[in-house]
Formats: structure tokens, C-alpha cells, sequence
């Protein structure tokens, strides 16, 4: 018996269209995919961006990417249509940007309305364009990069820890719905990860403080039992794993990937 048959990581054959992927948890998702052996779509707003990130991708599958503006989700529909007409999606990971952090006794109804569209809207029109392709192949796999506001809300972020506990609802929905047909439904969790988004909320915290930003990076990595910040590419092989074959019998869970960082179980 080989390792393939104790821990059945292998992609070869699945095609995987990956979402937020020019830069940060969406471009490392998309490379260690594509290190699996899956063929790669990489969807984000910005061409150029994309076109560079093609070129790290490696693996023996084939590679292309997509350009949608999540804040448009007729463009997302558009670009996803043309992905489905090329061929099965097998794993599709729901990957976008948080909006701007604030206190949600100050936020105004249209930051809730934009990013109900560009995070839960988004991801129903991708579910549901690349659902028919999972459910004829027997096989699915749909992740979603949310938050740890799932499990505990995070101080400053109302929008976000709003939409992000809509978003998980909704997956688990999806994963009750879409199990008889082959199809699980995943959350994964990133806690304080070293991304754009992170030194966003880093700058924002430090113009509303005065305080220095690196000693905030310090405080956060200070709250993180593992004594530091995460990685894309920790958070990635997390994403990775569950896209599997490995991860056949793991469905609607919200998995942390945060250094312990969050006070519940």
C-alpha cells in the first residue's frame, strides 16, 4: 500500500477555480493546489495581477484565470458562466476581501448591503453555477475562507463578523443540501494571517490609536498561544487538505487555522 492509499491527497484530473487569487490566502490556496495535480482557474478583479500569479503556479495541470470584480455580482456570474461552459468545476473556494473594519453601532446600511452582495451573494452564484458539474462527477468540493468572527466576534469588525456569520450559515446549509450528491461543504477560519488585509486592519487601528504599528503586529502576535502571526500558506494547506479526496468524510464544519487564538471550542 502506497501513501496515496493511507492519505489520498492527490489532484490530478480536478479542476479548481479559486477566488481572490491574485496575492495572499487565495494565491497560496491556488499553488498548493495546484501542486496536487488540479488544473487551476485563478479569479480575481485585476488582470494583470493575475497573469503574475499564473506564472507561480506549478504542477502537472493546466492553468488560466478569470477576471470578475466581486463588488459585481452580474460580473461574477458572467465570468463564472464562461468557466463552467470550459469544463467541470470539482473544488471551488469562496475567497474575497473583508470590508472596512468600524464599530457596527456606526456602520450604514450600505456597508451591510455591499458586502452581503460581494461575500454571501458571490458565493450562491458560484455554488450554484458550478453545483451541476460536482453533483455529475460524484464529486465536490466547496470551501469557504471566512473568519474566526464566526466562532467569536472580533472587536472593531461589525460588518464583517455580520456577513461572516451569514456566510457560514449559509455553507452549512449548502453542506446539508448538496451531501447526496457527492458534494462537501467546508469554512475555514484564518485567524490574524500576514496578508494585505491584516496590515489594512493593522494601519487603520494605528491612524485611530496613534499607537505604532509594529507594536500592534506585536500585541496580536502577543494574543496567539503560538506566540505569532499566520502564514497564507498555513491556512492554504489547511484549504488543500480539505479539498481532497482525504477529506471525504468532513463536511459543515468552521475548522480554525489561527494559532489558537480563539477563546471557544
Amino acid at each position: 500500500m502506497n501513501l496515496n492509499d493511507w492519505m489520498p491527497l492527490d489532484l490530478s484530473g480536478k479542476r479548481a477555480l479559486v477566488c481572490g487569487a491574485s496575492q495572499g490566502i487565495g494565491l497560496a490556496a491556488a499553488q498548493h493546489l495546484a501542486a496536487l495535480g488540479a488544473d487551476i482557474v485563478l479569479m480575481a478583479r485585476n488582470a494583470e495581477r493575475l497573469g503574475e500569479a499564473l506564472s507561480t503556479l506549478t504542477g502537472s495541470g493546466t492553468h488560466t484565470t478569470a477576471v470578475a470584480d466581486f463588488s459585481q455580482p452580474d460580473d461574477v456570474a458572467a465570468a463564472v458562466a464562461q468557466v463552467v461552459a470550459n469544463g467541470p468545476v470539482h473544488i471551488l473556494v469562496n475567497n474575497t476581501g473583508g470590508p472596512a473594519g468600524g464599530p457596527i453601532t456606526g456602520a450604514g446600511v450600505e456597508a451591510f448591503r455591499a458586502t452581503f452582495e460581494q461575500h454571501l451573494v458571490c458565493n450562491q452564484i458560484l455554488a450554484q453555477a458550478v453545483h451541476p458539474g460536482m453533483k455529475q462527477a460524484g464529486y465536490g468540493r466547496i470551501i469557504n475562507v471566512i473568519s474566526t468572527s464566526v466562532k467569536q466576534p472580533l472587536n472593531g469588525l461589525g460588518v464583517s463578523n455580520t456577513i461572516r456569520g451569514a456566510v457560514a450559515n449559509w455553507a452549512k446549509t449548502w453542506a446539508n443540501e448538496a451531501g447526496p450528491d457527492g458534494i462537501t461543504v467546508n469554512n475555514v477560519l484564518p485567524g490574524a494571517t500576514n496578508t494585505a488585509r491584516l496590515s489594512q486592519i493593522v494601519e487603520a487601528k494605528a491612524a485611530k490609536t496613534g499607537g505604532d504599528p509594529a507594536a500592534i503586529r506585536t500585541n496580536m502576535a502577543a494574543a496567539v498561544p503560538l506566540g505569532r502571526t499566520g502564514e497564507p500558506a498555513e491556512v492554504a494547506r489547511a484549504i488543500a487538505f480539505l479539498a481532497s479526496p482525504a477529506a471525504s468524510y468532513i463536511s459543515g464544519i468552521n475548522l480554525p487555522v489561527d494559532g489558537g487564538r480563539t477563546g471557544c471550542l
